[in-house]
């Protein structure tokens, strides 16, 4: 039985994990994550009742029973390096006893859906198509410093991918995750796009935008948009779904990430207020999940 250092695992002194705030009572079991703090509330306004509420810089928590189901809504800020925190966090909540430092003896997995917004990236993904992520392409690198990275990725995946952009050796090696499939059928059924999501370490030049620095390489998205294999096309750009993806697989847990075009970058067009299409995105999972 493995036990953590304090400096390992860092406890606030309310009992409470150290950037999260939630105690492990507090966490249910299915987990709904997204990025906005003030989208929590969003979620949280469809639930039946609310048991507790906690917040710390990014780090909004809601939870409440939606439909029979206990539900935690969470905010995880943008970024891959937030979901290490938030999916590592929410794992020791599950799994290790704070009492005692030490991990429990029966695995506690957690179902953990991410709803966001993405950058479509091809004709048939216009702005309001909803995209569950069958497989994530992580351009940020966090996997590769786990133990154990190639045995729940797609390496062939991963090698016609690297051969198809000429990969740049200066640039983190991209890993390719599955999310999880039962999931992935239960929450995308027949009404959802399943895609191929790139999650990237920036908005801006990682995902081929160029405002006043030039692109290291300006044929990057010409080169994702026409990359194929078995069948599969890359969907979409946003930042935090193979991390998600990833850090799950490793821990045990369930992950899905499923997410609402607003931009598509074939088309050049975007749109900015779709406050009531995410909405509908939020209350399909929240019935499926």
């Amino acid at each position: 039985m493995k036990k953590f250092a304090e400096s390992e695992l860092i406890i606030n002194e309310d009992g409470s994990v150290f950037h999260l705030h939630l105690k492990p009572e507090q966490l249910a079991d299915k987990v709904i994550l997204v990025g906005d703090p003030g989208r929590v509330a969003l979620v949280a306004s469809h639930f039946d009742n609310k048991e507790c509420e906690v917040a710390n810089r990014e780090f909004h928590a809601i939870t409440g029973t939606y439909k029979g189901k206990r539900i935690t809504a969470l905010s995880t800020g943008i970024g891959c390096d937030n979901i290490d925190i938030v999916v590592n966090e929410l794992d020791a909540l599950a799994n290790i006893d704070f009492r005692t430092r030490t991990t429990k003896e029966e695995l506690r997995q957690l179902t953990l859906v991410r709803i966001g917004t993405c950058g479509g990236l091809q004709p048939y993904t216009p702005t309001g198509t909803f995209v569950a992520s069958a497989k994530s392409i992580g351009f940020d690198g966090l996997l590769n410093f786990y133990a154990g990275r190639n045995e729940v990725c797609d390496l062939n995946f991963e090698k016609k991918f690297k051969e198809h952009m000429s990969w740049n050796p200066l640039l983190c090696q991209p890993y390719v995750i599955d999310n999880d499939a039962e999931l992935l059928d239960r929450i995308a059924k027949d009404d959802m796009v399943r895609g191929v999501t790139i999650s990237c370490g920036g908005f801006f030049g990682p995902q081929g935008r160029e405002l006043r620095i030039p692109l290291a390489d300006p044929m990057q998205n010409q080169k994702v948009e026409s990359f194929e294999y078995n069948g599969m096309r890359i969907t979409n750009f946003e930042m935090e779904s193979s991390a998600l993806a990833g850090l799950a697989r490793l821990l045990g847990h369930h992950a899905l990430t499923c997410c609402m075009v607003i931009a598509n970058r074939v088309a050049q067009k975007a749109e900015s207020n779709y406050k009531n299409d995410i909405d509908t995105l939020i209350l399909k999972v929240l019935d499926r999940i």
